[in-house]
């Protein structure tokens, strides 16, 4: 496991291997890259998010690659995350593009919020409501949550119940103004899934255009360059 502020590798796997003269490999990876771009960003600003590297579905699209969240507090786990995104330059029906984005949440809830009806459209909206304020467009949303109540018997009846919280959720990401040649703002996305995952461990939201601090020695020599 790697902590969130390096670098997230894309694994060389068949399916995501580029070709120079591949025209749908080089589109993807510049998909790729704005998807480590968010991650690395992400987790410059979010203390509390390691990411990791995980296998990429491989019968999904031609062309995936795929990462895992942990957010992390009070020195315990709280919520948990996987996002993958899919290439397909054949424009899969219900795509309305060429890209798609997968996401599974998983948090740990207060059995008040287990008991509240609208768990389920207050569930929804954490990540609607962060596509809307993060990204310049997206197509066809759709998703399940779920919430979870696990309850020990036996040897671990007196262990209390355990109430969680899951979000599955698909979605297209759009250009803006219908056309770039550089695709869809990957990055955005990324951003605004960290959004919904953070909402559902409980944590504040950050603020728009929020950036990340330079590290301390960099800070201060930067300092010093403006004393010159």
């Amino acid at each position: 496991m790697r902590s969130a502020d390096r670098p997230v590798r894309t694994h060389p796997a068949p399916n995501d291997a580029l070709q120079p003269d591949d025209e749908a490999a080089t589109a993807f990876g510049t998909a790729v890259a704005g998807f480590r771009a968010g991650l690395d960003r992400q987790g410059s600003l979010r203390d509390e998010f390691t990411f990791e590297d995980v296998p990429a579905p491989k019968r999904l699209a031609p062309y995936a690659t795929a990462t895992a969240a942990t957010v992390r507090r009070d020195q315990a786990d709280i919520a948990w995350g996987r996002l993958v995104l899919l290439f397909d330059p054949e424009k899969p029906e219900g795509w309305h593009g060429c890209y798609r984005l997968i996401s599974y949440l998983r948090a740990e809830i207060d059995p008040e919020i287990a008991a509240d009806p609208m768990l389920g459209q207050v569930g929804w909206t954490w990540l609607i409501e962060a596509l809307d304020a993060r990204t310049p467009g997206y197509e066809a949303p759709s998703g399940t949550v779920t919430r979870v109540t696990t309850e020990g018997f036996g040897g671990k009846e007196d262990e209390p119940p355990v109430h969680g919280y899951e979000q599955r959720a698909s979605w297209s990401p759009t250009v803006a103004g219908g056309t770039s040649p550089d695709g869809p703002d990957i990055a955005a996305h990324v951003t605004a899934w960290c959004d919904s995952l953070a909402a559902a461990a409980g944590l504040p939201p950050l603020a728009l255009g929020a950036r990340p601090l330079p590290p301390r020695g960099l800070a201060a020599e930067q300092r010093q360059r403006r004393r010159r």
